[in-house]
């Protein structure tokens, strides 16, 4: 079988930085396409920096060829600032980059969602994300894996004061999250990074659901 070629949207993030370190320095992927809107460069000769404007994504269509898509997209609702702009960078896009990469015959597609998705809850960050996650399924990859981290440990790039408080909590009173509440603790980045990379490579097909207690393992 020949290396494959990945493609990362969200790779300044918390967790598609340290996805993206791991698949330059596994020789399994011979090319990482990295859909950024600033310029990245310097990590490796495999890296292939596509700026892109999100607004105009059609319009980079042919160079997103790859065979396996890591969508590693995420806002929050005081980020994006209205409800119209999380939904455009937390469904719109990731669903175009799906619909995009299968044109160009990605085989799968690798979603990071959240724990709690769900396209009936009442909170409207679970509906988008449980939506996403279904539109995404109808576009008809033969490997789609979703994943659902709770919140997420690591050193942002940007300021979420809300989000870096939670961090404290629980790195504090992380230990008493076991038993029923432990799909509620915290995880790593990295562990939802390793995840990421560890299920791409066994080429499972059909829809799978991996949830933050299951993602701490790794």
């Amino acid at each position: 079988m020949g290396k494959k070629t990945a493609l990362i949207a969200g790779a300044t993030g918390l967790v598609g930085g340290k996805l993206l370190e791991l698949l330059l320095q596994d020789p399994y992927y011979e090319e990482v396409i990295v859909l950024t809107r600033k310029p990245m460069e310097g990590k490796s000769a495999k890296l292939k920096s596509l700026t892109v404007d999100f607004e105009r994504l059609e319009e980079y269509a042919p160079r997103m060829t790859a065979d396996d898509i890591f969508c590693c997209l995420g806002s929050t609702m005081k980020k994006a600032g209205s409800k119209e702009k999380f939904r455009k960078v937390d469904y719109d896009y990731p669903l175009l980059i799906a619909h995009l990469a299968k044109r160009n015959n990605a085989k799968q597609y690798l979603l990071i969602s959240a724990l709690g998705a769900d396209k009936g809850s009442s909170i409207f960050y679970n509906r988008v994300k449980g939506e996403a996650e279904e539109a995404i399924d109808t576009v008809g990859y033969s490997s789609y894996h979703i994943f659902r981290p709770a919140l997420l440990m690591g050193q942002r790039e940007e300021s979420r004061p809300g989000e870096s408080a939670a961090q404290v909590f629980f790195k504090i009173f992380g230990f008493l999250f076991i038993g029923p509440l432990k799909k509620y603790k915290a995880i790593d980045a990295i562990k939802v990074a390793r995840a990421m990379h560890t299920i791409a490579k066994e080429n499972r097909p059909g829809r799978h659901i991996h949830e933050s207690k299951a993602l701490q393992n790794y």
